[in-house]
């Protein structure tokens, strides 16, 4: 994972999208579904009183969502346009006292967070895979996280059978092997293409160890599609329902766990302390 991604260019295509990045997926059945998944992982590793940062938080549903059950939270964003998004939208909820925003690009984080002590650590939907180079964010990470602090962070996955299948039928043999490509490959946000890489879990609990050690990882869109079909998923509500049993009951379990569209990886700060009795 070498090199950087420019962090004003990734900003620049992320705030093109603020506007419509809720209509066109926190609000769609499909997006609902597969983000409650991610909430009862944040309601199993979090509690009420704790510190989170959170890393690229775009329009600030989950960090609404955090604050909602009296966490508090440092949500941050490379992207200008998405932090007003989360203001607004803490203001609107009345949480504005529980949610702080701040610029951060994760690819150049060490001058932004200076003495904060975190309880935990949350990243949603893939934001992390604009990241050519993880190193320095974990190194980061180490020196602000508590002993035995979580960090729950959800990427785009490897090995996407909903993707390879789909595009495979399609005829579109190149898009369906893409995240198999070394280096990653180009992915499209709005009307702008950045590259986009796909670790795998073994390869991102090595960078980074040996602060933090791997101890969950599930599939997120195993059975449920990827997010770019939530419009067709939407039309046959019956099937998305069932699907999401599906989910449910098989994600976080070998083999499925490997797989899907993204991967839900629960890390635990090394050290003496562990919290919550885990």
């Amino acid at each position: 994972m070498g090199g950087s991604v420019d962090g004003g260019m990734t900003a620049s295509v992320f705030d093109n999208v603020a506007a419509s990045y809720d209509l066109e997926f926190v609000e769609s059945p499909l997006g609902r579904d597969l983000r409650a998944i991610v909430w009862e992982r944040l309601r199993a590793n979090f509690k009420a009183g704790d510190l989170i940062l959170e890393l690229n938080c775009g329009t600030g549903e989950d960090a609404v969502w955090l604050a909602g059950k009296g966490i508090r939270v440092v949500a941050t964003d490379v992207s200008g346009e998405m932090l007003k998004a989360t203001a607004r939208k803490a203001a609107a909820k009345g949480v504005s006292q529980m949610i702080e925003v701040r610029r951060l690009d994760i690819a150049r984080p060490e001058a932004v967070i200076s003495g904060a002590r975190f309880d935990g650590v949350f990243s949603d939907f893939g934001g992390l895979n604009c990241a050519d180079d993880l190193e320095p964010l974990a190194t980061m990470l180490a020196e602000h996280v508590v002993p035995g602090g979580m960090l729950l962070l959800v990427l785009l996955g490897r090995y996407c059978p909903w993707e390879i299948a789909w595009h495979c039928l399609h005829l579109q043999p190149s898009t369906a092997f893409r995240r198999l490509r070394r280096g990653g490959a180009e992915g499209k946000v709005g009307r702008r293409v950045i590259r986009v890489q796909y670790p795998t879990a073994r390869s991102l609990s090595r960078v980074f160890a040996p602060w933090f050690t791997l101890v969950r990882v599930a599939g997120l869109g195993v059975f449920l599609p990827p997010t770019y079909l939530a419009e067709r998923m939407a039309r046959n509500p019956r099937l998305c329902r069932f699907l999401g049993r599906l989910e449910c009951g098989l994600a976080g379990r070998f083999p499925f766990s490997r797989l899907g569209d993204h991967q839900i990886l629960e890390f635990r700060r090394a050290g003496e302390c562990l919290r919550h009795g885990r």
